[in-house]
């Protein structure tokens, strides 16, 4: 702690940042974009090849979505102008900025984008944001448990062409849930259900199983437990039910994050247990 805070005259915690960033978030995250990002960009010379330019083309094209001919003639004048844009603009507007660059590709020049995103995540942690990257998406995920979650359920329904439809749901899930401007609580819910169903259908092999009908027929494969199956319909529902937790939530209006984070991260314990058991009983996904 620090002798400012020990004395009482700098408050000892922050609030979490929902929807701001104060000014040690914004310079931290800074420092990560000009150190692993634009520090990182070569000016062609007679031995280098040059990064710089085709790295700013992408970025007025494709993010400020501005005519690449005002691009200034001076590189220090190009960075004045990122820096002025991150800085002065909305705070999530500084979130799409560090989106951008955790997902941009060239072959005219190479950004270590891992690298950038831990940086970044480092940051975040530090000054309370409520926000992390999880893969290449900024979500409003700040529990390291929740992160790690939805990102090993991710990660491996990405290996299988039988889970391509769980990994196609939770992305959407992530994705409505962490959307900035607009996020969509109630379909990152159905997502979330939709991905349940996904895995339990690829184990019972049966694709117009219902999540209730799946879980009954790979409860055997798997040995399932009846408390934990009992738990896990009750939980969910038999979303082909019109009284099921799908539909239940699906009319209420009111649903918000709280709720939809809930759903994502249990949907994706779910998901892992399901996919650690099948393989211990030697079930295999192509």
């Amino acid at each position: 702690m620090k002798f400012s805070q020990r004395i009482g005259k700098v408050a000892t915690f922050k609030q979490m940042q929902i929807e701001s960033l104060d000014n040690d978030l914004k310079n931290g995250l800074w420092n990560g974009i000009k150190l692993l990002v634009i520090d990182t960009l070569q000016d062609g010379d007679a031995y280098t090849h040059e990064e710089f330019n085709p790295f700013c083309i992408l970025l007025w094209h494709n993010h400020y979505k501005l005519p690449i001919d005002i691009i200034p003639e001076y590189r220090y004048q190009s960075e004045k102008f990122i820096r002025d844009s991150f800085f002065n603009g909305q705070w999530f507007e500084s979130y799409d900025l560090l989106e951008f660059f955790a997902n941009i590709e060239s072959d005219s020049f190479y950004i270590e984008k891992e690298g950038f995103k831990i940086f970044c995540n480092e940051i975040l942690e530090r000054e309370f944001s409520a926000y992390r990257f999880i893969g290449d998406t900024i979500s409003a995920i700040s529990n390291p448990n929740e992160i790690e979650e939805i990102e090993n359920a991710i990660n491996q329904s990405g290996h299988f062409t039988a889970l391509k439809g769980v990994n196609i749901h939770l992305k959407s899930a992530l994705e409505k849930l962490s959307d900035r401007k607009s996020p969509d609580y109630r379909n990152s819910i159905k997502e979330s259900i939709s991905a349940i169903e996904s895995v339990a259908k690829a184990i019972s092999e049966n694709p117009k199983d219902s999540l209730g009908g799946a879980l009954d027929k790979i409860k055997g494969k798997i040995k399932l437990h009846a408390s934990l199956e009992r738990g896990f319909k009750q939980l969910y529902g038999y979303t082909s039910d019109s009284d099921g937790i799908r539909h239940a939530l699906m009319d209420d209006h009111n649903c918000d994050f709280e709720d939809a984070k809930y759903m994502l991260v249990s949907s994706s314990s779910f998901i892992n247990y399901l996919i650690v058991k099948a393989s211990k009983a030697g079930i295999t996904f192509k």
